[in-house]
């Protein structure tokens, strides 16, 4: 593997890996002053910048603006909630409108397929976004390009758009709006790379 590769690669792996753990539960202290001190370009008005150069400064910012109390609450409220948060991080959800559904049946096939044990002390379905991510980063570090795209075309391109859009705009979102922006702009870049990797 070349140098740009590699780089290239763990890149790739630590930002799947960092969407993943700010999925799966709020950040903490450490987690937050980290991304609070992010070496990025601020935000400038006079250049317009899209995509992730635009989504990390504004991630930095937001981390920058909250406080560690908020955020817990914020993640709380989100994905959590009484009965359920204000979105529902689960394949199964966005696909049919329902948890433990075939989406989850297909995916827990797969990951068999490919190795993966259900951890028994893990009480929700394996399609909760954050562990989609988590797999991503497994499969990214394995180097297999196909197995890659494969697992991404079936169970994280069906919803990971309306998922980002959704967090992006609800309305407990403050944090998480700029964790939903710079995972929409990063999934959207792995989205073109499978479709390249097909051709």
């Amino acid at each position: 593997m070349s140098q740009p590769v590699a780089e290239e690669t763990r890149l790739r792996i630590d930002i799947y890996s960092l969407l993943a753990h700010l999925l799966r539960k709020a950040p903490d202290a450490e987690v937050i002053d980290w991304l609070a001190n992010l070496d990025v370009d601020a935000p400038n008005e006079l250049i317009q910048t899209t995509g992730m150069s635009a989504a990390w400064p504004l991630l930095k910012l937001a981390s920058q603006k909250t406080l560690l109390t908020a955020v817990e609450d914020e993640y709380q409220d989100l994905f959590i909630g009484i009965g359920h948060g204000e979105i529902v991080p689960f394949g199964s959800w966005f696909l049919t409108g329902s948890l433990m559904e075939m989406p989850l049946a297909h995916l827990r096939h797969d990951l068999k397929k490919l190795g993966f044990q259900r951890d028994e002390d893990v009480k929700e379905p394996e399609d909760h976004i954050a562990a989609l991510l988590e797999v991503m980063t497994m499969l990214v570090a394995e180097s297999n390009q196909k197995v890659q795209a494969e697992f991404f075309n079936r169970h994280i391109d069906t919803w990971f758009e309306r998922f980002c859009q959704d967090l992006k705009v609800a309305k407990n979102a403050v944090f998480y709006s700029a964790v939903a922006e710079l995972a929409l702009q990063f999934l959207s870049i792995e989205k073109i790379r499978i479709i390249d990797i097909k051709k």
